[in-house]
């Protein structure tokens, strides 16, 4: 129960940090919960929709009340397994855009410019789609770019073309504007996760896993030597403990260690060791919602969606790792600009050939358009429910609380309605189903958001970097908690601003900056 270093959480950034401190020969510990990832459920592509909502693999977190979605409450889900969030998530793999990385080293982040962060992605990567200056190829992670078979992803890809939108061959690379195909982590059909980029072969490097929950850090004065898990074992630390727990999760132990807002700490009858007023705060995400269209005939996934289907298609994947389980079918979208004098695309769309709600229910004949917003300006925290710590933490993302998110919103749905109203998906269109024919408006649509957009899972910003004179910043720019030693975290709680797109694969790459820094080593050339 002794190590050089102690991860907490073997998620996208914790399982990075391991492999990469294993490979250099320190010892490892990595501590977390969540139990294996072998099965179907999570191995197959095509029933993404079942880990996230399964307590056996999701920590089951739902938000407070949310005030601009009408007081609802909505599903938080986050990995409680090994490979933690890349293993139950939607697999897309979006490195973001330049410009998000400018925004962090604005906000206090140096050393995190795009310049400075893509080596990392190229390091990560062994992408399939062919040869490529920007793209990494021998990577830990497996990254398949789609090879849609289905019609309706090919009309989808045509009817952007109809609509005068740009497209782009490869959004992770030269350009992110446009219609495009999506890359994903998946490998021979079976999901990618960070368990079989990384954890797995540190494991085999020396590293070591143990199951528990993490309680809190232990300190010595102001120095980081353990970790207390909650059946009192206590796990040392002979250098540092990286807490890379989530954005929820991360924050929580850091609070309960007695790092974070001094009043909030002191509420909860937790000792003050480091007063730290960003910790928990800075809370942002990605908001969505599925525009939908019913078909006029039994097109797309929907053929696949009865029990014989589904049997058919498990059948399939289980013996060849072929067929439409062996997709995550997320395999278009789009990043576009809501306006010519944006500096960079600021909206994201997923197609999915089957109207359906992300975790599966709901589900009619159809496709539709997951349309959101990249970078909302609402902030939301996470705080303390009590300082047990089987308890979840209080999360209130304050969805849609600045003006400028609804005008914003709006126009993401306009402009997938202007993609799904092509002639090249005329033939299958019978209706819309969502918003539905007549919400034009903006009250309407105002109304039809704040009864049904959902998160699409991309938390970040609880323990965001920044500089150490920053009272709001929790980390440096290296990852070391401002206010102790030997003690990191290594995250999306880190991120300053979210990025473009979906979050696994920036988490990722933070491990593996983090890792370089902890190593005292340069970037890759």
């Amino acid at each position: 129960m002794e190590a050089e270093y102690i991860i907490v959480g073997a998620g996208s950034a914790g399982c990075a940090v391991a492999f990469r401190l294993a490979e250099a020969g320190k010892s490892v510990i990595v501590v977390e919960f969540g139990g294996s990832d072998a099965g179907p459920l999570i191995r197959m592509p095509g029933a993404l929709s079942f880990p996230m909502r399964t307590t056996r693999y999701d920590w089951g977190y739902r938000t407070e009340l949310e005030p601009g979605l009408g007081g609802r409450r909505l599903a938080a889900p986050r990995g409680r397994v090994l490979g933690g969030s890349s293993s139950i998530n939607g697999m897309v793999w979006v490195r973001g855009h330049p410009l998000d990385y400018a925004a962090w080293v604005e906000a206090g982040a140096e050393g995190w410019d795009w310049r400075d962060v893509e080596p990392y992605f190229r390091r990560i990567e062994t992408w399939d789609g062919g040869a490529s200056s920007n793209r990494g190829h021998d990577g830990p992670v497996h990254v398949r770019r789609a090879r849609p078979v289905e019609p309706l992803v090919r009309a989808y890809l045509e009817a952007g073309r109809q609509a005068g939108l740009p497209a782009t061959d490869d959004y992770n690379g030269a350009r992110q504007d446009g219609i495009c195909l999506l890359d994903a982590t998946i490998r021979n059909g079976h999901r990618w996760s960070a368990a079989d980029a990384y954890l797995r072969p540190a494991l085999c490097l020396g590293a070591r896993l143990v199951r528990g929950l993490a309680a809190r850090v232990v300190l010595e004065g102001r120095r980081v030597t353990g970790v207390v898990l909650s059946d009192a074992r206590v796990v040392r630390a002979r250098r540092e403990v990286i807490v890379s727990a989530s954005a929820f999760n991360s924050p929580k132990l850091l609070m309960l260690s007695g790092i974070g807002p001094a009043e909030e700490l002191r509420r909860h009858g937790i000792r003050v060791v480091a007063d730290r007023a960003g910790v928990g705060e800075n809370l942002q995400d990605h908001l969505e919602v599925y525009v939908q269209v019913g078909a006029r005939s039994a097109v797309g996934l929907h053929r696949h969606w009865s029990l014989a289907g589904r049997v058919l298609a498990g059948g399939r994947w289980l013996l060849a790792r072929s067929g439409p389980a062996a997709s995550n079918q997320f395999e278009a979208g789009a990043f576009l600009r809501s306006a010519p004098d944006v500096a960079y695309p600021d909206v994201q769309l997923h197609f999915l050939p089957l109207a359906v709600r992300y975790d599966g229910t709901g589900a009619l004949c159809g496709y539709q358009l997951h349309a959101g917003p990249m970078r909302s300006r609402s902030r939301g925290r996470v705080t303390l429910r009590s300082r047990e710590p089987a308890d979840p933490p209080r999360i209130a993302f304050g969805y849609m609380s600045h003006p400028d998110d609804w005008h914003e919103m709006r126009t993401a749905i306009r402009l997938a309605r202007q993609i799904l109203r092509q002639p090249a998906l005329a033939p299958h269109m019978a209706r819309e189903i969502a918003p539905g024919d007549g919400v034009e408006s903006d009250a309407a649509l105002d109304d039809f958001v704040r009864d049904t957009a959902e998160s699409a899972f991309h938390p970040c910003g609880t323990c965001r970097m920044g500089r150490r004179d920053d009272p709001l910043a929790v980390t440096d720019p290296e990852g070391r908690v401002i206010g102790v030693d030997a003690l990191r975290v290594a995250d999306s709680s880190i991120i300053p601003r979210i990025t473009n797109g979906n979050l696994n694969a920036p988490s990722m790459m933070v491990g593996e900056k983090i890792a370089d820094h902890i190593l005292g080593r340069q970037p890759p050339g």
